[in-house]
């Protein structure tokens, strides 16, 4: 037995300039015109693509990875935020399981985090010696889903502050390989001097990218290379911060002032043009189910909310390679009673959530 006609009336954000006044979801994917007939059910509201979280971690918590019943509720909590497409920045636990679930959100994998030696969070990544770096990244991205992600910086404990991993030799080597391999790079990278370097070896994208200064500005914006600054989680640099003042006051003087330009880093880079994505780090330190949290921190760096939505939509989408609302296309999509172009706080508010063509019901999980 077929399932009913899904019709979505109001307002249907297809792009930035593309506004339909309806669509109709049958057998699970976007119609643009009416079916000949059967049930139909009709949704009245404001619909985006489902929303995306570009920088996120199911099945990590800040102790290492958690059993699948834990990864689940970590889904299942994005599912409920409208966040429909993970990309998922690396995770010791293996979560293509998640793939196979028609309820839960679209998930791209970049597999394990790839750290220096000592020189990451513990139980999180393969900690290996710049020798090994190749040899790891081809495997990564043969395991992933396009993806391999590396940590650019960390506490050096001789000098006191945050300190560069890799040669900049090696690291070409490594994402010249991840090409070869189809897989693109991105980075964990706080501080200055990891960006000029990975800039220079090729890479494709920066987490976090609080060390941008108006030379890499304009060095990200001539090759293209997209940030995702998550700024939610960039709201924990103080507690960090003190955490590690007193064997580190250099490293503590560091963090906060980066954390204390963050907008304006973020509003430069928008300005000069590099490409900016919505991500909120969920997992490891913070609970999933921040996607809106992450597109309003987004409007404090001087991002138009038409424009922080596209961030968190059709340009993410594109990004990533996948598809948005276009005929014949999965319905994934998010229904509103408010406008977020109004108040993008609206985002936090969806009155249903259609995944796969199907509406689905608060799971009420944890994130």
């Amino acid at each position: 037995m077929s399932s009913p006609v899904l019709h979505v009336k109001g307002q249907v954000l297809v792009g930035p300039e593309e506004v339909l006044d309806e669509i109709w979801v049958v057998d699970g994917r976007v119609s643009l015109s009416a079916p000949g007939g059967g049930e139909v059910e009709t949704v009245h509201g404001l619909a985006l693509p489902g929303l995306v979280d570009a920088h996120c971690h199911v099945g990590l918590e800040a102790h290492g990875a958690v059993d699948d019943a834990r990864a689940e509720e970590h889904a299942l909590a994005d599912r409920d935020a409208g966040a429909l497409l993970l990309r998922d920045a690396g995770s010791p636990a293996d979560t293509r399981w998640v793939q196979e679930r028609e309820d839960l959100p679209r998930l791209i994998r970049a597999g394990r985090h790839i750290a220096r030696t000592r020189r990451y969070l513990k139980n999180f990544a393969w900690e290996i010696e710049p020798e090994d770096l190749v040899a790891y990244v081809r495997q990564e991205a043969r395991d992933g889903d396009g993806w391999v992600k590396l940590v650019g910086d960390w506490i050096d404990r001789e000098t006191g502050d945050l300190g560069t991993c890799w040669p900049v030799d090696v690291l070409a080597d490594a994402i010249a390989a991840a090409h070869e391999e189809g897989a693109r790079v991105t980075a964990h990278c706080f501080g200055e001097q990891s960006l000029v370097d990975f800039a220079e070896a090729g890479t494709d994208c920066i987490e976090h990218a609080t060390g941008l200064t108006d030379e890499t500005i304009g060095t990200f914006a001539d090759q293209q290379i997209a940030i995702v600054p998550t700024l939610v989680n960039i709201d924990n640099f103080p507690a960090f911060a003190e955490a590690g003042r007193g064997k580190f006051p250099t490293y503590a003087d560091h963090m906060m002032d980066l954390y204390e330009r963050r907008y304006e880093t973020v509003a430069k880079a928008r300005e000069a043009g590099v490409p900016v994505y919505v991500g909120t780090d969920a997992g490891g330190q913070l609970p999933h189910g921040l996607v809106a949290q992450e597109v309003e921190a987004l409007t404090r760096a001087g991002f138009g909310p038409l424009e922080a939505l596209g961030a968190a939509t059709w340009e993410a989408r594109r990004w990533l390679g996948r598809p948005g609302l276009t005929e014949g296309e999965s319905a994934d999509l998010v229904v509103y009673q408010e406008d977020p172009r109004q108040d993008v706080r609206a985002l936090a508010r969806p009155h249903r959530v259609v995944l796969r063509g199907r509406v689905q019901p608060h799971s009420g999980a944890r994130g």
